[in-house]
């Protein structure tokens, strides 16, 4: 019987924390952020978090489930 693989793409995005949260990211802080605003570009800096619908399908990805 083979191993089951994780997504390669999920492990690269995708952090769990202690507590069993997943993070991630966010989106926009790459470049061009001459226009953006300190404030945006601070938030950005945060990590997000899964919304609660989302996580039973990155958890598939991870094969946490």
């Amino acid at each position: 019987m083979p191993k089951v693989k994780t997504n390669s793409s999920a492990k690269k995005r995708f952090k769990v924390t202690g507590t069993g949260k997943i993070t991630f990211q966010k989106s926009f802080k790459r470049h061009i952020l001459t226009k953006k605003s300190k404030k945006r570009k601070r938030n950005l800096n945060k990590r997000g978090v899964v919304s609660a619908p989302n996580t039973d399908f990155v958890k598939r990805l991870l094969r946490l489930k």
